[in-house]
């Protein structure tokens, strides 16, 4: 299930990228959005069991908001690639811009 899929990837991925700097090339800090702080991320290589065979190319994102000073994160958008290319700035300026 996704939500199993999900705590795997904060648990692990987000865990190695944020706590020990480990860069697997899979989550970028999203540019130009004039926000300081939380910084948001999307994460390009998301293992989903139920797309079998596919691995960390599932093509699923997963967009998130990292509060570096509290060592939280707050899930803001998850979509396939296939049916949305870019996330929606817009949206996360709404939430986050101060």
């Amino acid at each position: 299930m996704i939500e199993d899929d999900l705590t795997i990837f904060i648990e692990k991925g987000l865990f190695l990228y944020h706590k020990l700097k480990v860069d697997n090339k899979g989550v970028f800090p999203l540019s130009g959005l004039q926000i300081d702080s939380p910084k948001i991320y999307k994460a390009k290589k998301f293992a989903c069991r139920s797309l079998k065979g596919r691995g960390s190319q599932s093509g699923i994102r997963v967009i998130y908001a990292y509060f570096e000073e509290i060592d939280k994160i707050e899930l803001i958008k998850i979509y396939y690639k296939g049916d949305k290319e870019n996330e929606d700035r817009d949206r996360i300026l709404k939430y986050y811009k101060k």
